[in-house]
């Protein structure tokens, strides 16, 4: 089995906020890493044009995903644009069987947000099909016959949209790498300003820092970590495969469920 992981999330800045810690741990255990985020960005500003918007936030997630160490691949979609759709779907799963990931992290199918739940019905659809040879995808791929094993993250606040708590069942633990996580976060600049006019967040690390540490408090060991659900294995992988926290061993604690 390569060791190969592959985040996808919807927004420049997603990947940093949930999902930074557990690629960076698993990039200190000798994996390759891979970074997309489907949209450009370019509504996040109220200063900027779409185009300067799409232009500054995709140098930001370039300069985020080096100091991640992590493989970047470009946005194929703007924001509030990413929908459960053929030419979406076909585009990533080309991504997908290009790259051949064993793990792909992603947002979970219920978050505040709907370019999140759609991205995430994009990547299981993608990740279902990378074996079907009948399935076309764009740019052309071949189709792949690896397992693949889907996570997803937390959502926002640890509760769905309806403010209900949402708990992983699993943690990574993040706190040696919580650092390097927020330098990346700090990249997105841009990000930090329109946050601050569209939904108050004035202090763009601490609400990293807060959610992280809300995350660990909920594993009920780590000071800081990113939550998981394992995707259930039909169509992807062996019903016992558990990647994650095969890699990361004693920095991954599985919690029972039922708080």
């Amino acid at each position: 089995m390569d060791n190969v992981v592959l985040a996808i999330a919807a927004h420049p800045d997603d990947i940093e906020f949930r999902m930074a810690g557990t690629l960076l741990c698993l990039r200190e255990v000798g994996w390759e890493v891979h970074y997309l985020n489907l949209s450009s960005g370019n509504c996040g500003s109220v200063r900027y044009s779409s185009t300067e918007t799409a232009r500054r936030r995709r140098a930001e997630s370039q300069a985020s995903a080096k100091l991640l160490g992590a493989h970047w691949h470009p946005p194929f979609c703007r924001d509030l644009e990413i929908t459960y759709c053929l030419p979406l779907l076909r585009r990533l799963a080309a991504v997908v069987r290009t790259i051949k990931p064993t793990i792909i992290l992603t947002h979970p199918p219920v978050d505040y947000m709907e370019d999140h739940t759609a991205t995430c019905r994009l990547v299981v659809t993608a990740a279902f099909a990378r074996g079907m040879p009948n399935f076309n995808t764009l740019p052309p791929r071949p189709c792949i016959t690896s397992d693949i094993h889907v996570y997803h993250c937390t959502a926002h606040g640890l509760v769905d949209p309806f403010g209900r708590p949402m708990y992983p069942d699993r943690f990574v633990d993040t706190a040696r790498v919580h650092e390097t996580k927020l330098a990346a976060l700090a990249v997105h600049a841009s990000q930090q300003e329109w946050l601050d006019v569209s939904q108050g967040m004035n202090s763009y690390l601490q609400a990293a820092d807060d959610e992280s540490r809300l995350v660990g408090k909920a594993s009920g060991q780590f000071e800081h970590a990113e939550g998981w659900w394992r995707h259930a294995h039909t169509g992807f992988c062996p019903p016992q495969a558990d990647p994650l926290g095969a890699a990361l061993e004693t920095g991954f604690s599985i919690v029972a469920s039922g708080r």
